[in-house]
């Protein structure tokens, strides 16, 4: 007999490090595991006196494209993806997919009809205009909808992903989009939104929202009893309002629980949250390993620009506008004093992007107060040349350590050139005490090129520069970003060691004397050129920058010349 229950002797595999999960008896009916193994030694009979044609005898295809052709809300190895949820269609729209299994599910758990319809629309949505708190019949008429033009929205409003998808040019027609006096350029823009412009609030939409398209979840649900939300848990959250979801585990653990019964793998797809990390994927992978799975397929919601199955739609620049709105309140009844620093720095990036008036960001720049440096202040000094020419670099920073101010020195130039260097350090200080980040700077200036250029002398870690503002700003971003990626020599702490598997685990202390000669012997740090490059390679005549060998030539990393053979 096959042994698809988990006996736990690893005895009985050959050659197997990792013993199979198989299936518990104590879980499994008698009569599913007899049929299995039966199952099975029929198969491997039948294969010893016939051959076997196929790698794989049995798998389980795509559950969830299955269980949408079958018109099921899931297969039952796929949990469902939302309990309302939207799939893209390959000719442009969607259409609104509704589980419907959740009443069936209230009325087993014992709640009334009145109950059930109430949950359920709450999730739902009531898919009508009558009765809409804010945007309904009387509203819309009152806006100028003709009766004609508002049955078309009734109709269209049980498959909407939300209301604002419903009022546009190809439901109600241009003729009544121009005849409410909007022009062609208006309501072609990407960025038309009907609604917020014949002046409802993005409160009054998104309570309207609620009633005729719903939340999308159960969670919050009136009647509903916090203790069966489990009961309804999807693959991703719900809706916008929606924080429960099935893990990542539970999904590997209902495949092994599979996988006994199967030659090859289980294709299904494991959902995690836009916010999974790499050790999340990490441990999926982990476990699946563990557990026995053939394989898995992971991914995480909203990591292409395009998925064909969604819960909510994205964040318009619309809707980040209308949040100011929410922070300043319409009704201008909060005070500023309640405000958040955070709530301040989102209503003026709204507005920032909203105006086109450069007076308005002037006059907010203003607002921003000059960060004075201490008199007495930190910083380091630092000497080196540039083709040949000395430049003194001096730095001063804040008490927390940040850059603040700096100086630059290069005493043999004439005049004109060292005025315009002087000036130049002032307006970056300028820059920085008035909160420009140094990121931006060291951005901007790396790899400028001018005269003097070429082989750097007198830094550790910068061997060549394209100018000398190159070369200033590499320093700075170096020095206080860490950013390793502008040095050619890394220092001892990023250092590849000679062996690293020298460390002392003993217990008990070796002699002196042997410490001593142990400590000789291990290998000093080596220095890890980045890039690859060698101690002897020339500089690029083109960038200065050090070059690598590529077979018995040499080439630039930074600008792709190609040097000449050695």
């Amino acid at each position: 007999m096959i042994k698809l229950y988990n006996s736990g002797n690893a005895n009985e595999y050959d050659g197997l490090e990792i013993t199979p999960r198989g299936l518990d008896p104590k879980f499994c009916p008698d009569y599913l595991l007899s049929a299995a193994c039966n199952a099975w030694d029929k198969a491997v009979e039948l294969g010893e006196q016939y051959g076997f044609r196929n790698a794989q005898t049995t798998v389980i295809a795509p559950t969830g494209t299955i269980g949408l052709v079958m018109d099921c809300d899931t297969t039952g190895i796929e949990p469902d993806f939302a309990l309302v949820k939207f799939k893209k269609l390959s000719g442009g729209g969607y259409f609104k997919i509704i589980n419907q299994g959740v009443p069936a599910a209230l009325r087993n758990l014992g709640y009334s009809e009145t109950e059930i319809t109430t949950i359920v629309n709450y999730a739902k949505g009531a898919a009508t205009l009558q009765g809409a708190p804010h945007i309904n019949f009387d509203t819309l008429a009152n806006k100028g909808f003709t009766l004609d033009e508002l049955n078309k929205v009734e109709k269209s409003l049980a498959a909407a992903f939300e209301i604002g998808f419903v009022f546009n040019q190809w439901t109600l027609g241009e003729p009544c989009l121009q005849r409410l006096g909007f022009t062609a350029a208006q309501y072609n823009a990407p960025d038309f939104n009907l609604l917020r412009t014949l002046g409802f609030s993005r409160q009054q939409i998104a309570a309207a929202n609620e009633y005729i398209c719903g939340t999308m979840t159960i969670e919050g649900a009136p009647h509903l009893k916090e203790e069966h939300y489990a009961i309804f848990d999807c693959a991703n959250k719900c809706g916008q309002k929606g924080e429960r979801y099935i893990h990542a585990y539970g999904h590997i653990r209902m495949m092994a629980a599979a996988q006994p019964f199967l030659s090859g793998a289980i294709s299904k797809t494991i959902n995690l949250p836009n916010e999974a990390t790499v050790e999340d994927i990490k441990d999926c992978y982990q476990m699946s390993w563990t557990l026995g799975l053939k394989a898995n397929a992971l991914y995480r919601d909203g990591c292409k620009l395009s998925q064909p199955l969604s819960t909510k739609s994205a964040d318009s620049k619309e809707d980040k506008l209308d949040s100011v709105e929410e922070v300043l309140g319409k009704a201008g009844n909060v005070r500023l004093g309640d405000l958040t620093p955070e709530q301040v720095l989102e209503a003026a990036r709204a507005i920032l992007e909203k105006s086109t008036d450069t007076k308005f960001k002037r006059q907010l720049s203003s607002v921003v107060e000059r960060k004075n440096l201490p008199g007495k202040r930190g910083g380091f000094t630092q000497k080196a040349s540039v083709g040949g020419q000395t430049v003194f670099v001096r730095t001063g920073e804040y008490e927390d350590g940040t850059l603040g101010e700096i100086f630059v020195d290069m005493h043999k130039e004439g005049a004109t050139f060292r005025s315009l260097m002087n000036c130049f350090a002032i307006a970056v200080s300028v820059g920085l005490q008035y909160g420009v980040p140094l990121e931006e700077f060291v951005d901007k200036y790396t790899f400028t090129r001018f005269e003097p250029s070429g082989m750097v002398g007198g830094h550790d870690n910068i061997k060549s520069a394209t100018s000398v503002i190159d070369y200033i700003f590499r320093l700075l971003g170096y020095e206080y970003l860490g950013r390793e990626d502008l040095v050619h020599v890394l220092n001892n702490h990023n250092a590849i060691l000679g062996n690293p598997q020298m460390e002392d685990t003993d217990v008990n202390p070796a002699p002196l004397a042997l410490q001593q000669e142990s400590a000789a012997k291990v290998l000093k740090p080596v220095l890890d050129i980045s890039g690859g490059g060698q101690s002897d390679a020339p500089a690029c005549g083109n960038c200065g920058h050090i070059m690598v060998r590529s077979g018995t030539c040499y080439k630039c990393l930074n600008c792709g010349t190609q040097g000449g053979c050695a």
